[in-house]
Formats: C-alpha cells, sequence, structure tokens
C-alpha cells in the first residue's frame, strides 16, 4: 500500500471535528449536514480522504462526515 492516512491524534472537544459515524449507523436527515471537507482538530480534510486517529481509520464522506472504517494496526 502506497502512502499512509495522516495520524491525526484522539479529536480535541475544543477544536472543530466534523461528526463521526459507524459505518451501519443510519445518520438522521434532520442533522442538516453540508459541508465540502471534514474537520479533524480544526484541519480541513477533502471528501475522499483518509485519517488515522490512534488505530481507528476514518474516511470522509459527502455531506462533511467521518464514517469509521474498522482499524489499523502501526507497523
Amino acid at each position: 500500500m502506497t502512502g499512509h492516512p495522516p495520524r491525526v491524534g484522539a479529536p480535541d472537544p475544543e477544536l472543530k471535528t466534523s461528526p463521526i459515524f459507524d459505518e451501519y449507523e443510519e445518520i438522521s436527515l434532520d442533522l442538516e449536514l453540508e459541508a465540502g471537507a471534514c474537520y479533524f482538530n480544526d484541519v480541513a480534510y477533502p471528501i475522499g480522504q483518509s485519517v488515522l486517529s490512534g488505530s481507528e481509520l476514518l474516511h470522509c464522506e459527502e455531506r462533511g462526515i467521518w464514517m469509521r472504517r474498522g482499524e489499523m494496526r502501526p507497523e
């Protein structure tokens, strides 16, 4: 695999982080989420970007939300 996702650490409650959902979790349309990027600790990531928070792999999806995509163990 070429290129590893950036390590972003744990979400800081003082900084802007987009909502994080499980793959199987239903996302309520009432949330009115609409963004062209996902945020993690005040840093914007483009739709389609993956990041590693601890061992948890997160993928930036449409509407600017993070979806959990499993775990990655450090090499």
